[in-house]
Parts: C-alpha cells; structure tokens; sequence
C-alpha cells in the first residue's frame, strides 16, 4: 500500500512537472509572437457541401449496397440527368427566342437558389467578427435577393461593444434584402443573442441555450487589504466619472451608483434591440437574465424552429447550391506551437477531470 502511495505521488509530480513546462513554453511563444504581430494577408475558401453530401453518400453506397442494387441506382440517376439536360436545353431554346432584356431578366429568375454558410464561434472578446466582417463581404459581392446566408451561431455572449460589432456586420446582410438564416445547436445567449435575433429565421436545437438577456460588471477590489497594510493608491483623473469602479481604489456610493445607472441604461438598449427585431417576444418576461433550452425557448417566441443545423443544411442541398465560406489567414510557427502547447494542456486537465468524474461516479 506504501509502495502504491509513493508511486501516485511520484506520478502527481511528474504530472505538475509536465504541466509546468508546457505553460512556461506556451507563455514563451506566446511572448514572441505578440511583440512582432504583423497584418498578414488571408484568403477565402469555398467548399460547394453538394458535392461534399454526394461524396460522403456514394463512399455509403459502395461500402454498404452490393453490385446489383449499385446498377439500379446508377441506372436511374442517368435518367434523371438526361431528363435536367433536356429540360435545361428546351429552356435555352425559349430564352433565345425572347428579348435580349427579358432573357437576362429570365435567366436570372430561373437560375438555382444559392445558399451561403457562414460559420461563428464567438468568445468574450468577439474574436471572430474580423473573419465574419470579411466573409459577408465576400458573398455580398455575389448574393441577390433569391439567395439565402445562413450563420452556424455558438456564443455564450461577451463585451457588448464587441458584440454590437458583430451584430452590424449581420445587419449588412439585411439592408441587403438577403434573407438570413441563424442555427443555435449549442449556445447563443447574452451578446450571442444580440445576434441571434436578427435572423429571419431562427433555429435551434432542442437543448441549445437561448437567453441571457441581461448585462453584467464584475470587478475585484483590493482597496481594503492595501489600507490594511498601509499603502497608498492614488488615482488621478479629469471628469467627475472618468473612473467609478477600479481594482485598487476605494469604491464610492457614488461610483457604484453610476455604474448601477450605465448597466440598466445598456441593459434598455439592448432590450429595445431585441424587441426590435423579434417584436413577437414578450421583452419584460424574457429580458430577466434567465436561459432556456430550444423547446421553451421557442415556447416564448424566442426561437422560430427547433431543428439542428446539420438537418436545414442537408435539407437545403436538396433545392439549392450549397457553399460553406470561410475566411482563412496563413498561421505562422509561432501560432501553431502555440495552439499545440494549448491544446496539451487542455488535453491533460480533460484526462484528469474525466478520470475523477468516473471514480466519483462508479
């Protein structure tokens, strides 16, 4: 028993050792890389996900159907391509007898619908609104009014400058008379919400959480433990409100007041917003702070949909050209040791959580 003691605290110190080292060497990169940050220049990629459905079906297909039922299916499929052409022919035969404007007219109605999918997965400061910013961009440059975008949404929520950000950039897409669609599978709450409710059509997934209409401020103070030990610090500003609540200074009635003041002032805006662009909702009822799941939050009119966003997506490869955009930037070294660094350390706390999680729970 001794010996086994021994043996777990020596793989306890190995363990803290590795974990030492790795977070040493990641705050290193990390230091390197953040004093020489240079604009380096991206690039969009475009993945037609039709195509990527009929891959994924036909690799199903050989590995599941034998010969004989392969035969059938390729049999009918050349059917119904030879019927499209001809069908796509005697349309350009009626288009060539018409006026050269009602043709351009024509052939722009009868074109396929595109459907753009953006992706967006938001942390507190909003990090992801400079490659949405430049993927809306792109499909504004192609998208019409017959098109769609729809936004795969994940955010708890953050700054609210940020997430006002991120939120005018989707307000692009409507001055546009684009129709926008937004897919919750997990999480869009607080500042994820502000974004959320701007859709035309918004999904979700049973157990994704809504919500969260609510503002926040959260600051430690240390002013009483620096008092105690007698020392002084000073804050010397201009305007009677440059500074109400700060980590060091003493916190006055008349700052938190004021604070008090700003947050239900950002917290009315915010609810005028959603009130705005989701006029079913009842605000007073939703705008208490509170989360939902998809089911009740579809109940309060928050959510127009409960579905995933894997089934709308494969739904709407049936009907339209289907294209996944996204805003790539060349990673230097320094990023990718970092992210490895990082994604170690995560790995080795998963382990330890789950290994702890299951002897709780055995």
């Amino acid at each position: 028993m001794e010996y086994l003691i021994q043996y777990g605290m020596f793989l306890a110190k190995v363990a803290t050792l590795v974990v030492a080292v790795v977070i040493l060497l990641g705050a290193i990169v990390s230091a390197g890389s953040r004093g020489k940050k240079m604009p380096r220049k991206g690039s969009i990629r475009v993945t037609p996900l039709n195509d990527h459905i009929d891959e994924m079906k036909d690799s199903l297909r050989h590995s599941v159907l034998d010969k004989e039922e392969l035969k059938l299916i390729h049999k009918a499929e050349k059917k119904s391509a030879k019927l499209e052409h001809k069908e796509k022919a005697k349309q350009l035969k009626e288009e060539k007898k018409a006026k050269d404007g009602d043709a351009a007219e024509g052939s722009l109605g009868d074109r396929k619908k595109r459907v753009y999918v953006l992706n967006f997965d938001g942390d507190i400061a909003a990090e992801g609104v400079s490659s949405l910013r430049e993927e809306i961009t792109a499909v504004l440059s192609l998208a019409t009014e017959k098109d769609e975008v729809v936004l795969n949404l994940e955010s708890p929520g953050g700054m609210v400058h940020a997430y006002g950000l991120a939120s005018s950039q989707l307000l692009r897409i409507k001055n546009q008379s684009i129709p926008l669609t937004i897919c919750v599978d997990k999480v869009a709450a607080s500042g994820g919400y502000m974004m959320a409710c701007l859709a035309d059509r918004l999904i979700a997934a049973p157990f994704a959480i809504i919500g969260s209409i609510g503002v926040l401020v959260q600051l430690p103070n240390f002013h009483r433990i620096l008092k105690k030990h007698d020392v002084d610090y000073e804050i010397i500003s201009a305007g009677e409100f440059k500074r109400t609540l700060s980590t060091f200074g003493e916190i006055t009635k008349k700052g938190k007041d004021k604070v008090q003041e700003d947050v239900e002032n950002i917290h009315d805006i915010f609810k005028t917003w959603v009130k705005e662009h989701r006029p079913s909702v009842e605000i007073d009822k939703i705008a208490t702070g509170e989360t939902w799941v998809g089911m009740q939050a579809k109940e309060r009119y928050m959510v127009d949909e409960i579905k995933t966003s894997d089934e709308y997506i494969v739904a709407s490869c049936a009907s339209a050209d289907v294209f996944e955009v996204e805003f790539e930037i060349p990673r230097s070294i320094q990023d990718k040791l970092g992210s490895a660094f990082q994604g170690s350390v995560q790995k080795i706390f998963s382990t330890l959580f789950e290994k702890s999680t299951t002897n709780k729970y055995q």
